[in-house]
This record gives structure tokens, C-alpha cells and sequence, in this order.
């Protein structure tokens, strides 16, 4: 497997620091304490996603434009949420809540949520891309897949999660050996479901597929039912820790 090495888990050998991306939390009216947390001094945060109501919603929320400026004027990047709904979402829809996200939100870029992995559908994905950043340079696009895509889409974007799910599946996961030809700093893994004892080992798995922005929490999806990234892991604390001092391999 790709970018294997004998260092902590919070640098790479070349200096590269593993990250928290969070996929976003509740409201920040159900969940005003958590997004507070997001913004304390020395949280190791690449970016934060702003999912307002599906989207922007239909008019400017004043919880969460507090929230959006209380974490940009913490030096945090906010991201807006954006569904390409695996490629059957109209072009023309997802630019208006670009613009909705931009003009009140102020968004540093957006994470296009359920992203094709199909080559097929590249050509589509690499023009709404091209679109977002023209009416925000620099836009930080990530691309969520979910899964490995074709790797055509690593030309196009800043970021790729090519793994979002359980802990029973991650900790068997393969990498694709395409990914060994970028940085970590490229990739993104989400995992639910990931016991308190089992932290350490979800971090080597992270770093030993070169990946460096990570999300891992203990809430799990209930079988589907549940959305396990709306609030923070019961082990935050740990978790930040594990990554701002690293972790032994």
C-alpha cells in the first residue's frame, strides 16, 4: 500500500499534518455547543462543512451565519454542502445554491456530496467544477465519493474522500494503488462507528492509505436510519489529541 512510513500519525515524513474534515454537524441551533467547539484555538481542522437545510436553504440563516463567522474568524475554512446526487442533480440547481451558499454564507468552497466515480460521468462533475470556481477563486472543492473513483477526478479537484462508511468495512479496506501517484493531502476518509479502543488503529489505517483529512466518529448510522456525522464523537477530546501529538505506529 502507498505512503507507508514509521512516523506519528500527526506529520508525514515530509512534514504533511493529519487534519479533521467534518462532514457537519446538526443545526447549530439544536447543536450550538459543538460548533462552538469547532472554532477553539488549536483544533486541527482542514475544513468544515455548513449543511444548512440540505443545502443553503431557501433564505440566510442567523444560526448559522454565526456559526459560519465565528469559525472563518477562527482561520477555519467553511464549505458549503452541495448533492450531485450521483450525478442526476440539474446543473442549474446546483449553481443557485452555490451562489445562495457564496452570497450569504461567504463559503471558502464546497464539498459535492454523493460525487459520481463513473468515468463517465467525469466530463459533468469537471465542468461544474470548472463553473464553481469561476464564480469563487480559489474555491477548495471536494469531491465526495464515498469510494475510489475513476482517477480522472484527482486531475480535477483538491480533495477526494474515497472512503465514507462503517468501521466493520474500513478496518478490511483496500486502497487503490492509483492514489499512490498523489499526496495524502488529496484524500479524505470518513468512518462511523469506530470504537473508543480502536482510535489508534483507524489513524495507522488512515495514514498507511495516505490519507490526510480524517473525520472518525463512534456514532454509527443505525442501519441507515441515523446520520452518524450530525454530532461530535463521545471521544472529541481523544481525538484531537491523538492527532495534534501523534500517535505511535
Amino acid at each position: 500500500m502507498p505512503h507507508l512510513t514509521s512516523t506519528t500519525a500527526g506529520a508525514t515524513s515530509t512534514g504533511l499534518r493529519t487534519a479533521l474534515g467534518v462532514p457537519g454537524y446538526a443545526h447549530p441551533l439544536v447543536a450550538p455547543a459543538q460548533w462552538a467547539e469547532l472554532a477553539r484555538p488549536g483544533t486541527p481542522l482542514d475544513w468544515v462543512v455548513l449543511d444548512v437545510a440540505a443545502g443553503p436553504g431557501a433564505r440566510p440563516d442567523p444560526h448559522c451565519l454565526e456559526a459560519a463567522g465565528r469559525l472563518r474568524g477562527a482561520g477555519v475554512r467553511v464549505l458549503g454542502h452541495l448533492d450531485l446526487t450521483h450525478g442526476a442533480r440539474a446543473f442549474a440547481d446546483l449553481l443557485s445554491d452555490a451562489h445562495r451558499y457564496l452570497d450569504w454564507y461567504r463559503v471558502d468552497g464546497f464539498l459535492l456530496d454523493r460525487c459520481p466515480t463513473d468515468r463517465t460521468e467525469l466530463p459533468e462533475v469537471r465542468r461544474a467544477i470548472t463553473t464553481l470556481r469561476a464564480i469563487s477563486d480559489p474555491a477548495h472543492i471536494v469531491l465526495g465519493h464515498g469510494s475510489h473513483p475513476h482517477p480522472g477526478y484527482a486531475e480535477n479537484a483538491d480533495q477526494l474522500v474515497t472512503f465514507s462508511g462503517p468501521w466493520s468495512e474500513y478496518r478490511w479496506s483496500q486502497v487503490a494503488e492509483w492514489t499512490a501517484d498523489y499526496p495524502p493531502d488529496r484524500f479524505c476518509h470518513f468512518v462511523h462507528g469506530v470504537p473508543r479502543g480502536h482510535l489508534e488503529e483507524a489513524l495507522r489505517i488512515a495514514r498507511w492509505q495516505g490519507a490526510a483529512t480524517i473525520y472518525f466518529t463512534d456514532r454509527t448510522d443505525r442501519g441507515g436510519r441515523a446520520d452518524p456525522w450530525e454530532t461530535m464523537p463521545g471521544y472529541w477530546d481523544d481525538l484531537v489529541s491523538s492527532i495534534g501529538t501523534g500517535v505511535s505506529e
